[in-house]
């Protein structure tokens, strides 16, 4: 078709909305639809595209902005409270696979320059297939979600070295130059990554200060990409890969407090570009060799895929996890990842890897990212065929453990998830003297709960056999307080296979699952987002002078429309509304006005018995001028504003009170 550059973007933008509309549905990773568009149209398939030299072009920008992505990503905090699994498994899982397959494809005839990449590239795993395969279900904060994710984050870390070493490589002409070259290389990068976080340190957080100032959406995306190409073409200057610059960038904007906004900016750049980048993956694929190597192909997948599991799973026994952890952690991450193309793509650039067997090795590791969400999927299943004995008796002591610990429980509340809430949950529980158990499967949470004698145990919720062991079929009501929708509603599954009568409250971030929980057979569910809206408004109407019996009445209708299932917890106790809220609205901050002819005007502010009702005067605002903490002779004039801190109830009777001029002197609750 020539060199129309523009009309080859049409086809490669037309075919790509096809094809991952189509994958969308399919529920197929966008990644690999984009790896297809590119096998179709490219000079090896259809041959719509025969120069892909523009599309190069713009797909290195799509590398550069993985990179990046990935250093927002990259949390230092995480990386040090997991660094046992990060520096551990993650460190000897990298090592290991990339010593094996090194020595594999110096055994199948590449050099050593060559083996190098190959065994950098396969030792990665994909983060963006593993997470969000992991995530849909429910697994990330399983025991081999938490190896899996600690392994990817050390994978993640290894982007610096690896971004130094390929472009070396490459320029290398004998072993003598090549470590010298080395030397000189991360040497060059030890100087940059000084300089760029001195940079990030002391120059990026005031920029975008001044600039998120501005209040200009079109100034603020404009600093991110000077930020993100200017890091790129500074590392690029310097001899080492661009890509090293936009990691680093990453990492500095990522612990800034603009990072979530910076990631919405930058995903319309970032996902078009990384799509080109992987369609650039896929126009290297060759239908032809395919066809006419599809066995030794086939055994290339399937030896990265075994050979990944076998080192996975070893590391994993080797830091004393279960069989069964260890072998649904390696089936997570048997697959060659995103990065490990990246490595690939630059190593064919800087001619490294040889055209027919690097084509041949990146057809394969493009098969096993295809297999990977199967493999992902189906982990459960595979380790319960594999090793079901072992795996199975796991979790059959874990259940005895929890049965003969709780064996005289009954009329208890099963809280799922021992978090921030669920804790919350339990000290109200046993402060009304209401025995519970609670499930979780964060084992140094449950570790340190059991110390201190709590009724906590480690299981998976979402197991029918672990409720069950948890005397599900005697307890009053259940209530699910993970954060994570994916895992509540394998949980509310579960909880109505084993027990389908059994009322169950359940926590989630925000509304946009309710109906889907309520559906799942939830008694309830509480949206927090809507709970604190409340809180919101109701302090905001009484500060502006609402009455807070008003405010209290309003939230009480709002909460009775919008939990229609918990009517009787509202109504028919005789209490006021500012009874049933008492707990929760508290410590409010109320103005009260002294309004003409008011008996207080000329008095001070020492005549008002504050305490008496239980109230702190925090500020008398005088004129418009507030002065915080007034003393007790301040006088009192016409139209000053009283700033009052207290209970709605002792602000609502203060308030009568000063209104009248009048004050009881027992007013003050016992």
């Amino acid at each position: 078709m020539g060199d129309h550059a523009l009309l080859h973007s049409v086809i490669l933008l037309a075919t790509a909305v096809i094809t991952v509309a189509a994958a969308r549905r399919l529920h197929f990773p966008p990644i690999l639809s984009y790896i297809i568009v590119g096998a179709l149209v490219g000079p090896f398939g259809l041959g719509w595209i025969e120069d892909e030299e523009n599309i190069h072009f713009l797909a290195e920008f799509g590398i550069v902005f993985l990179l990046f992505a990935i250093g927002l990503e990259f949390s230092v905090a995480q990386m040090w409270a997991m660094r046992k699994q990060v520096f551990g498994l993650g460190a000897f899982q990298v090592g290991l696979t990339a010593i094996i397959f090194y020595y594999l494809t110096t055994w199948l005839g590449l050099d050593a320059k060559a083996a190098i990449v190959i065994g950098a590239a396969f030792a990665l795993s994909s983060t963006a297939i593993v997470i969000k395969q992991l995530i849909e279900q429910s697994e990330l904060q399983t025991r081999h979600g938490k190896s899996a994710v600690g392994i990817l984050i050390f994978q993640d870390l290894m982007a610096i070295p690896l971004l130094i070493l390929i472009p070396s490589l490459g320029q290398a002409t004998s072993d003598e130059q090549l470590t010298q070259d080395l030397l000189h290389a991360f040497g060059n990068g030890l100087i940059v990554i000084a300089v760029m976080f001195l940079v990030g340190r002391f120059l990026l957080r005031p920029l975008f200060h001044e600039v998120a100032a501005a209040k200009s959406a079109e100034l603020f995306t404009l600093a991110v990409l000077t930020v993100v190409l200017g890091a790129a073409a500074f590392t690029e200057e310097m001899g080492i890969s661009m890509t090293l610059g936009a990691f680093i960038a990453g990492i500095m904007l990522g612990e800034t407090e603009y990072r979530h906004q910076i990631e919405a900016d930058i995903r319309p750049f970032q996902d078009v570009l990384l799509g080109l980048f992987f369609v650039t993956i896929g126009m290297m694929l060759s239908p032809e060799l395919i066809a006419n190597h599809f066995i030794e192909i086939l055994l290339l997948t399937l030896g990265i895929i075994l050979i990944k599991l076998f080192a996975i799973f070893s590391i994993t026994k080797l830091f004393q996890k279960t069989s069964g952890v260890s072998l649904r952690t390696a089936l997570s991450l048997a697959q060659v990842g995103e990065f490990g193309l990246v490595l690939m793509s630059l190593a064919f650039n800087d001619q490294i890897l040889p055209q027919e067997m690097g084509q041949k090795l990146l057809t394969a590791a493009v098969l096993s990212m295809m297999i990977a969400p199967f493999l992902i999927k189906y982990n459960g299943k595979i380790t319960k065929l594999l090793i079901g004995r072992s795996y199975l008796k796991n979790i059959d002591e874990q259940a005895a453990a929890i049965e003969h610990q709780t064996h005289f429980t009954k009329n208890h509340v099963l809280i799922l998830g021992f978090g921030r809430v669920g804790q919350t949950v339990a000290k109200f529980l046993e402060q009304n003297a209401i025995p519970y158990i609670a499930l979780d499967l964060d084992i140094q949470r449950v570790k340190e709960a059991q110390e201190a004698g709590e009724p906590v145990f480690f299981g998976d919720s979402g197991n029918p056999s672990i409720l069950k062991s948890a005397h599900i079929d005697v307890a009053k009501s259940a209530i699910i307080t993970y954060d994570d929708h994916h895992m509540a509603l394998k949980t509310l599954h579960s909880i109505k296979q084993v027990s389908p009568k059994l009322p169950v409250l359940v926590r989630t971030s925000d509304d946009s699952h309710l109906e889907e929980l309520l559906n799942a057979g939830a008694t309830e569910v509480i949206p927090e987002t809507f709970e604190s809206s409340i809180m919101l408004a109701s302090h905001l109407l009484i500060m502006l002078g609402v009455p807070p019996s008003k405010v209290l009445k309003e939230a009480r209708k709002v909460r009775q429309s919008r939990y229609s299932l918990l009517d009787s917890y509202y109504a028919g106790e005789g209490e006021s509304a500012e009874a049933q809220h008492h707990q929760v609205m508290k410590n409010i901050i109320t103005p009260v006005t002294i309004e003409a002819h008011n008996p207080l005007i000329g008095q001070t502010v020492g005549d008002i018995p504050f305490e008496d009702y239980g109230v702190t005067l925090k500020a008398v605002k005088h004129n418009g001028i507030r002065g915080d903490h007034p003393d007790a002779a301040t006088k009192l004039h016409q139209d000053d504003k009283l700033i009052l801190k207290g209970k709605p109830s002792d602000l609502n009777r203060l308030e009568k009170a000063i209104h009248k001029g009048k004050f009881k002197t027992s007013a003050k609750k016992s």
